[in-house]
């Protein structure tokens, strides 16, 4: 259900808005507003660029053989501890 505001609705609202708010405190708003939506724009921009660097940086599953990861996987897994 999508929403078409008219002139008529928009200006209705920003009345109430500013009866709310105040004209003092509209610009402050406003700002703050602003500076959250740069801010998540921003985290949003940063965490697909590590995840896009993450995916350059490891490679494909299927390239790895078998003794490659066998190895690494006893290089790099802790040992267990067997009682005897």
């Amino acid at each position: 259900m999508p929403f078409n505001f008219g002139i008529g609705e928009t200006i209705l609202i920003f009345l109430v808005v500013l009866l709310l708010f105040g004209a003092k405190r509209l610009p402050e708003i406003g700002t703050s507003l602003g500076k959250g939506i740069r801010e998540f724009k921003s985290s949003v921009r940063e965490i697909e660029s590590s995840v896009r660097n993450e995916g350059e940086l490891k490679p494909p599953r299927e390239d790895v053989s078998a003794a490659e990861t066998a190895d690494a996987g006893e290089r790099g897994a802790p040992r267990r501890l067997t009682r005897g």
